[in-house]
């Protein structure tokens, strides 16, 4: 019997690229389309094996017979050509999230979520659980720093699920968030800030989604949460399990005594007479928060705190998070960090390591460049000595929308007004030139944004380095 095929609209997102991985492992016959392919993504996907085009082509997603089944990624507008085609000739699909509860969720189902240190939490809690001889099946939208012992997603045959929980929209067909298809017996929800104005037009419809969220959560069920989360749980319900941690003396997990060095992180961890010692090489103050998270929630589990701590001390992290790019004269960082609040704690963490001058390459979100989340942007900078907006990725503008997405001149003029200096670049040329010729011995460089900045990184680094 031939083996099964499954077709990937979008598949060069990264958990979209990493969940056809996993099923390439498990033999499925997988091919996939996007707008375009940039490593690592591309590069993981062709070293598997997995035949991938640009553009949408139903002759393509259809040469080698008809797909079983077809995950549809939130780039299918409804004009898409494959998207069109699955509809018109009844293919099975399903969206992301729904392939994902169908075929990983498990019995067992750990939801980390939170606007930051989601990705990061659920790579660590599934290095853990591994680590602990769990055999989770788990997905993660980050790419491992060590992808050989932990690939970004993994579908295994134990009770045990470690998923990361999108507050993004489910698909263009289901407004939903993703979180509310992975059945969670066990909540990690590290953060709850306001994001994605473009889908959650006010705060408090962002704080319902998460509201709900908690409210799944079964009887029997654990939820650990920060105590910056906490305030969404206004009167819990008796018999709930709910476990607390941060910094504060009323968590039930405190971490304190917080070390930063351009080596990584130590910490304690204080849980009533008990005290833990934890490293990690991943940098950022912001480590002893998320790994305090997994940490209360891998002791829920039963898990021995000196496998824990083992398990954290030897992972190596992710890619995009404060990921070290090049260390010579100058440090240059590259970092996911896509709205005002990820660059403000990003900013900070590098200002406490470095004492040289700090310049910050920043593009957001779709969402953070919606005119209702100016406002998060006052102060957000004041870790950077300067700023700098490079060219931002074009965005299809709704006709019918009163207010059009910020251009690259607005939002350096919106971050300006309360942390000059802020330069808008909009040529990637001009602006590594700047910073060859700005940046100072002991200076830190740090790329914060969702996007790949067009190579910039890497020509920087070639022009430093020459």
């Amino acid at each position: 019997m031939a083996a099964e095929r499954i077709h990937f609209i979008g598949i060069c997102g990264v958990a979209m690229s990493a969940l056809a991985l996993a099923f390439k492992r498990q033999e499925w016959r997988v091919t996939g389309s996007d707008v375009g392919f940039y490593p690592p993504v591309s590069t993981h996907l062709k070293e598997a094996g997995i035949d991938f085009y640009p553009g949408w082509h139903p002759d393509k997603m259809i040469a080698d017979g008809v797909p079983d089944l077809v995950v549809v990624g939130n780039v299918a507008s409804s004009n898409n050509p494959e998207w069109r085609y699955v509809q018109e000739h009844q293919i099975p699909y399903r969206s992301y999230p729904q392939i994902v509860a169908e075929r990983l969720v498990k019995k067992n189902s750990i939801v980390c979520a939170g606007t930051f240190g989601k990705t990061t939490s659920t790579a660590f809690l599934s290095w853990i659980l591994q680590c602990a001889d769990y055999r989770p099946s788990y997905l993660f939208g980050g790419i491992s720093l060590n992808t050989a012992a932990l690939p970004s997603a993994c579908l295994a045959e134990s009770e045990w699920s470690v998923v990361e929980g999108d507050e993004y929209k489910s698909a263009r067909w289901d407004e939903r968030p993703k979180f509310a298809h992975y059945s969670p017996t066990h909540l990690l929800l590290t953060s709850v800030v306001w994001d994605h104005a473009d889908l959650y037009p006010t705060a408090d419809a962002y704080r319902a989604a998460f509201q709900q969220l908690v409210a799944a959560i079964p009887p029997a069920g654990v939820r650990v949460i920060s105590e910056k989360a906490l305030p969404l749980i206004k009167e819990p319900a008796a018999g709930q399990n709910i476990i607390t941690y941060g910094a504060a003396l009323t968590n039930d997990y405190l971490y304190t005594n917080v070390v930063q060095s351009p080596a990584g992180v130590e910490f304690d961890i204080v849980q009533g007479a008990e005290k833990f010692t934890l490293s990690t090489a991943c940098l950022g103050e912001y480590m002893a928060d998320n790994l305090t998270g997994c940490f209360a929630l891998a002791r829920s589990l039963g898990i021995d705190p000196k496998k824990i701590t083992k398990a954290i001390a030897s992972f190596p992290g992710l890619k995009r998070r404060l990921e070290k790019r090049y260390q010579g004269t100058i440090t240059i960082f590259d970092d996911i960090a896509h709205s005002p609040s990820k660059a403000q704690a990003v900013l900070e963490s590098l200002r406490a390591i470095y004492a040289g001058k700090i310049i910050a390459v920043f593009e957001p979100n779709t969402g953070n460049r919606r005119p209702e989340a100016a406002r998060g942007y006052d102060g957000a900078f004041a870790g950077a000595d300067e700023v700098i907006i490079p060219r931002l990725t074009h965005l299809k503008i709704d006709p019918t929308e009163l207010e059009p997405p910020f251009a690259g001149d607005e939002l350096a003029r919106i971050i300006g007004a309360t942390h000059p200096p802020v330069h808008y670049l909009p040529d990637d040329e001009q602006l590594i030139e700047y910073l060859k010729q700005k940046t100072q011995p002991d200076d830190v460089v740090v790329f914060m944004g969702s996007h790949g900045f067009r190579g910039m990184i890497e020509e920087l680094i070639k022009k430093i380095g020459a």
